[in-house]
């Protein structure tokens, strides 16, 4: 099929041709970009589509992303609420609707933005008096459960903190329904998987849902039933969503025996890094901190693995062609994941030599970095992906927790200016998965409804509407080895676009986040028109 597509104020990213009005496309691929000329050069068998003047973009990737939890979310209960009490309605509603002794999942609540505070089992067994129930945090890492859950996992005033999580306790030693980081597995564990198909029909639903908001593609960081579950849709032809797949650390002996290597697949599905975790999260006061908590003064978060771990993990990754991707929140983890860096630089460079390119490794997240440590992420080519609507959510939280710190907190500029690659996604489900709330943040730093000012939090690390744009389109490309095929609309590419209702270049930045498309393609086809 040949499609050429007029009368349009399109962004190619292509610095040799910035603004182009026309593109015409063959099949899946670009074949050409300019003006309106290419109609007069075009015969009877193209499909001409005047676009009304509206702008077009290349597709929009989120490079860090759970699909099949952000999927299987969509059918929770929504815990994102302002009261705990609200949220406490939310599950005796779904409760009243579960048979007795069935699981009431749900995802989403905020300890901190609840007056309240955490929750405990007396308020869930309150609500949800028959079914056992299980609700995961917004950061993902923390949950909170009532007393049917904890007695089916079996969790008792005995019952020890296992490795790398803690139970959260009464004064008397009971567990008080709170489960943080590995902690959450003692109740996760035992809940009934879903089925592949189950999975299947939530994914398929999901990326329609992506397409809605102009994303072509995804970074996924779940595991390896969704990698079995897109796999499978993508045999099918129902996979319509660009996907780099990640793998969990504990795969990588048994990727690094099947030969498996960053990049191996095609443009639809292909392996990207290996996924480790350095530490925990803000919000459950989880993230791995040199100095403590400013309202917690004995906590300094949770280290889960040191510089040293981390290192024989990566020679195992490098020597098989795998990069590494580690999640890395608080300044000391950064700090241990930076030397692990350096050090495994080092290795790649004594023991290959010849290689024409480093594997490009990722840092997951740097939500707040040590002034010694803000160039090394540049220095070492190690990629900062980072989610910008991190910063407008967490802002008040940060600074309560961290104080002064906050000034390298979300600090895009500073990674951007020292000559860092910097790629942004959003961690749906933590948040949402729209890219124009991620432009909106990146650029304004601000909310919603425009807190915390005009300039934003920490303004000096805004960006503008082009370099906030790169991490979301040339810069996971490049970070997935696809650089000469995505990212950009110019000859030869995938014509992976959206077209938008509003021109993001000249509006006023506060409406950037209300933008949405009217159309997506992905590869020549159009998978979603409004």
């Amino acid at each position: 099929m040949r499609q050429l597509i007029h009368n349009a104020q399109i962004t190619t990213l292509d610095p040799a041709l910035p603004k182009a009005t026309a593109l015409a496309i063959d099949g899946e691929r670009i074949l050409a970009v300019g003006t309106d000329a290419l109609l007069r050069e075009a015969d009877t068998g193209w499909e001409r589509i005047d676009a009304g003047g509206r702008t077009i973009l290349p597709g929009l990737t989120d490079a860090h992303l759970h699909l099949e939890t952000f999927a299987l979310g969509l059918q929770k209960v929504n815990c994102e609420t302002l009261t705990r009490a609200e949220c406490l309605d939310r599950v005796a509603n779904r409760a009243k609707q579960t048979p007795p002794r069935q699981w009431v999942l749900g995802h989403g609540w905020n300890q901190n933005n609840w007056l309240e505070g955490y929750g405990t089992t007396i308020d869930l067994d309150a609500n949800a008096p028959d079914q056992p129930v299980y609700l995961t945090a917004k950061s993902l890492h923390a949950a909170w459960a009532n007393t049917a859950a904890l007695r089916l996992a079996g969790i008792t005033v005995l019952t020890p903190d296992p490795v790398g999580g803690r139970l959260g306790r009464n004064p008397d030693g009971s567990p008080n329904g709170l489960l943080f980081e590995s902690a959450m597995q003692l109740v996760a564990k035992i809940i009934t998987e879903p089925s592949i198909e189950q999975v299947t029909q939530a994914i398929r639903h999901a990326q329609e849902i992506l397409w809605q908001m102009g994303l072509t593609g995804v970074h996924d960081f779940d595991r390896r039933r969704c990698f079995s579950v897109l796999q499978l849709l993508h045999k099918q032809a129902e996979l319509h969503l660009r996907v780099t797949k990640s793998i969990p650390l504990e795969d990588l002996p048994a990727a690094a025996q099947l030969g498996l290597r960053s990049g191996f697949g095609d443009t639809t599905l292909r392996i990207g890094s290996v996924k480790a975790f350095a530490d925990g999260a803000l919000g459950p006061h989880t993230a791995a901190m040199f100095q403590p908590y400013l309202d917690d003064p004995q906590n300094q978060g949770l280290l889960l693995l040191d510089a040293e771990q981390l290192y024989d993990h990566g020679r195992l990754a490098v020597d098989n062609g795998l990069s590494m991707a580690v999640h890395a929140i608080g300044d000391r983890a950064v700090h241990e994941v930076l030397d692990a860096y350096a050090h495994l630089r080092e290795y790649e460079a004594a023991s290959y030599p010849g290689e024409k390119s480093r594997l490009r490794h990722r840092l997951e997240h740097v939500q707040v970095i040590h002034p010694e440590d803000k160039t090394r992420l540049a220095e070492l080519g190690i990629v900062a992906s980072m989610q910008p609507i991190h910063a407008t959510s967490d802002m008040e939280m940060a600074d309560r927790c961290w104080g002064v710190r906050s000034a390298l907190a979300y600090a895009w500029r500073t990674q951007l200016e020292h000559g860092s690659i910097l790629v942004f996604g959003s961690d749906a489900p933590v948040e949402s998965p729209n890219p124009f709330l991620g432009l909106h943040a990146a650029i304004t730093r601000q909310r919603a409804d425009g807190s915390p000012g005009p300039e934003g939090w920490h303004p000096e690390q805004r960006l503008s509407i082009l370099e906030a744009m790169h991490g979301f389109t040339t810069a996971p490309a490049f970070v997935t080895g696809l650089e000469d095929q995505l990212g950009q609309l110019k000859p030869g590419y995938l014509a992976d676009l959206i077209l938008l209702d509003t021109n993001i270049w000249n509006c006023d930045p506060s409406q950037i986040k209300d933008i949405r498309p009217v159309a997506t393609m992905i590869g020549g086809a159009w998978v979603w028109k409004a």
